[in-house]
């Protein structure tokens, strides 16, 4: 499959670099088409790599990963072309997290509303599913790295047929399907974004990212 990547940070780099291993060509996304890092890392993979702007990133891939901050995800979106992202499911990683004010920070987007939710309404015609969002980007590509791989991961969407294919992608980064929880409409998404205060706080509790949430019932 054709994957476009937006952002060339730490977790757009592990996430597309996960992808070519499991096979997919990867376009990474960035403002230029020359970004420094995007050609660092499409020098590292050698094959199935490759970079562009954003908008680039967009056309090229049949299905798009944002892997931006959540500050920027709307105008980084809105770059990547309404066009382009016509009708393709984007896999929204992103926290709408505030750095304003300091540690730790704060949401700017909560409680009656998600960053997930307002890239649905800015872009209708394409197909928002929220999920890898609660936990560290080593752990999103490799679950079984903690716990053999029993904690859970959240999914959250209004298109049923999206989620069935983010599903089968989750599966193929080792996801089991029992750890796989379908909160629901994309309006779900609001608890999901809100764990990362707590997820931050224990972070600086623990003084490691390599831990996640497990749900038990």
């Amino acid at each position: 499959m054709k994957i476009g990547v937006l952002g060339t940070g730490m977790v757009g780099k592990t996430i597309g670099s996960k992808l070519i291993q499991l096979g997919h060509q990867v376009m990474m996304g960035s403002r230029t088409n020359n970004n420094e890092k995007a050609a660092v890392w499409v020098q590292e993979m050698e094959s199935n790599a490759s970079q562009g702007t954003f908008a680039d990133a967009a056309l090229f891939g049949e299905l798009i990963f944002n892997c931006t901050s959540g500050g920027a995800s709307l105008e980084v979106l809105t770059l990547a072309g309404a066009s382009n992202l016509k009708g393709k499911i984007i896999i929204d990683i992103a926290n709408p997290l505030d750095f304003s004010k300091g540690m730790p920070p704060t949401l700017s987007v909560c409680n009656d509303n998600s960053l997930a939710e307002e890239i649905q309404k800015v872009f209708p015609e394409s197909k928002v599913v929220k999920t890898l969002n609660t936990l560290n980007c080593a752990l999103m590509v490799n679950p079984n790295a903690l716990n053999n791989g029993d904690h859970t991961i959240f999914m959250n969407g209004n298109d049923v047929d999206a989620k069935a294919e983010v599903r089968k992608l989750l599966n193929s980064f080792d996801w089991k399907n029992e750890n796989i929880i379908d909160m629901g409409d994309i309006t779900t998404a609001r608890g999901t974004e809100q764990l990362l205060p707590i997820w931050i706080r224990l972070y600086g509790t623990l003084g490691t990212p390599n831990f996640q949430f497990k749900i038990v019932k």
